[in-house]
């Protein structure tokens, strides 16, 4: 697959990367990756599993250091400059990031205080993701789409101007995934880097794609300019 022009034009990025590479041992993860991403659109990171979509979002978060390479977000560059991005980033990853043995409303107004996010907003959230009857429950407790719909509520608390959502409606029935597309979705405001198993839904939801193979970029451009002879070719 050939990569494709950048059609962002005179956009600002609220995303830049430039030859990103990153290693773990001798096994190479990221190899030269490089695109921008414009304020306010989607990126649609596709491709196998252990191609490196995690990996990039983990580092996008300030989670891991890149070994090579520029990161910039939102005008500050990573990881020199990753305390100062770091509370307008919400992170929806594998792993909830909550404190099992807390409940769902404690383990909000835990993190609404790191991020000096008044009460009410936590209340809010409860409501809209459909968990106000059960926030007292310790988390523990709850389902797996429960736990999920909580991590949504935390990832964007505090309003974060980029999202990162690495297979996002996992463990979300039809009904929860409702729930939670105004709070992550396209109408959501922020810009948005998401991974997911289902490419087609994938290309819906997004502007522009990261096709990745072998840790390279195979593909980046319009969602609309990858079409599905592709989408097998990267998945093969």
């Amino acid at each position: 697959m050939s990569t494709a022009t950048d059609p962002a034009g005179a956009t600002p990025a609220a995303i830049a990367i430039d030859r990103l590479s990153r290693y773990f041992g001798e096994r190479t993860v990221l190899r030269e990756v490089s695109f921008e991403l414009p304020a306010g659109q989607t990126l649609a990171v596709l491709g196998r599993n252990g191609v490196g979509k995690s990996t990039l979002l983990r580092i996008l978060a300030t989670l891991l250091r890149p070994h090579s390479g520029t990161v910039t977000i939102l005008g500050e560059q990573l990881p020199q400059r990753g305390w100062a991005v770091r509370g307008r980033i919400g992170l929806l990853g594998h792993e909830p990031l909550l404190y099992r043995d807390l409940s769902g409303r404690e383990n909000l107004i835990y993190h609404a205080r790191l991020h000096r996010v008044p009460g009410q907003r936590v209340e809010q959230l409860l409501e809209a993701v459909g968990m106000s009857s059960r926030a007292d429950d310790p988390v523990r407790s709850l389902s797996r789409g429960m736990v999920q719909r909580l991590t949504v509520a935390r990832a964007v608390l505090h309003s974060p101007q980029v999202l990162l959502l690495d297979e996002p409606k996992s463990n979300l029935d039809p009904a929860a995934g409702e729930l939670v597309e105004p709070l992550i979705g396209r109408g959501c405001g922020a810009t948005r880097v998401l991974t997911s198993h289902d490419p087609q839904a994938a290309l819906v939801e997004a502007d522009l794609v990261l096709a990745l193979s072998g840790g390279r970029a195979a593909y980046f451009g319009p969602a609309s300019g990858i079409d599905a002879a592709q989408l097998r070719e990267l998945y093969a």
